[in-house]
């Protein structure tokens, strides 16, 4: 199998990512979560070209990087990791306007 395995996984990673992390991305304009994804595709892919099928390290350790930060940050800022509350908490640490 070639570069299919990591398209596939790449898709499962960004599917289960944003739909997990959503509510903590409320406010983020669309072209900036876009342009992340965007980025880590495109250097998984110049990876795989390089160095074949371990290119699929990198989104797996960006994802656990970034899932170990997710939880310290929120921890230190009095916020839930899993449910994103108190809402005035999050907007507040991300510089968001509450309504």
């Amino acid at each position: 199998m070639g570069i299919e395995l990591e398209l596939a996984l790449l898709l499962i990673i960004q599917l289960v990512g944003s739909s997990t992390f959503a509510k903590f991305e409320i406010e983020t304009p669309a072209i900036r979560k876009i342009t992340k994804w965007l980025l880590i595709d495109a250097a998984t892919v110049g990876l795989y070209y390089w160095i074949g099928h371990w290119a699929m390290l990198l989104p797996v350790f960006m994802v656990t990087l970034g899932t170990i930060v997710h939880f310290r940050i929120c921890r230190k800022n009095g916020i839930d990791p899993l449910k994103a509350t108190p809402r005035e908490e999050l907007y507040k640490m991300r510089w968001w306007k509450l309504d």
